[in-house]
């Protein structure tokens, strides 16, 4: 199994991160399925708004709702996210690589992307995810042993989808001849 995170302190330094190098792979020819997110601070509110963008081509859903400014605890719209859920999963089907922008607190409950994770994984497809440090314990429950930890390095976190994305084919190839 393929599964490897990435965390970096500071708000939306991770996701800026894993859109990175979801252009990066992309660039280089790699089928992506997956999200990436995006952040849009608002001058008149404490809250951004978040935007998922479906890889590998869209749409792009806001996953955010607007509260107002005096709103206090999380903003998520639950069911933009499920929506958000059923695009990735419709596509996992020719990805070769799945990038998940956050194991955030549904995905700490079971829910959000842990199912798509579980399926992409169970496919022998490697899983490239962000982890906030809030939810890295609830991650590494989900992930026992079966994943690594990448140091924030755009090259390194790259070459590793890249490699794992080589190692898979050659695994499906090889269990065709036997």
């Amino acid at each position: 199994m393929k599964l490897a995170y990435v965390s970096l302190q500071g708000r939306g330094r991770t996701d800026a991160l894993i859109a990175e190098v979801a252009a990066r792979l992309q660039a280089q020819g790699a089928r992506l399925a997956g999200t990436v997110q995006s952040n849009h601070d608002r001058p008149d509110r404490r809250k951004c708004d978040m935007d998922l963008s479906v890889l590998p081509d869209g749409p792009t859903l806001r996953i955010s709702e607007d509260r107002g400014d005096l709103a206090r605890g999380c903003t998520l719209d639950s069911g933009a996210l499920e929506q958000t859920v059923h695009e990735v999963q419709m596509r996992l089907d020719g990805a070769e690589i799945l990038i998940v922008n956050k194991f955030g607190k549904r995905e700490g409950e079971g829910k959000g992307l842990v199912p798509v994770i579980a399926e992409a994984l169970g496919r022998g497809m490697p899983v490239l995810v962000g982890v906030n440090g809030l939810n890295l314990a609830a991650f590494l429950a989900f992930a026992g042993d079966e994943t690594v930890g990448l140091r924030a390095d755009l090259d390194c976190i790259a070459d590793w989808c890249l490699a794992s994305r080589s190692l898979a084919a050659d695994n499906l190839e090889n269990a065709g001849t036997l």
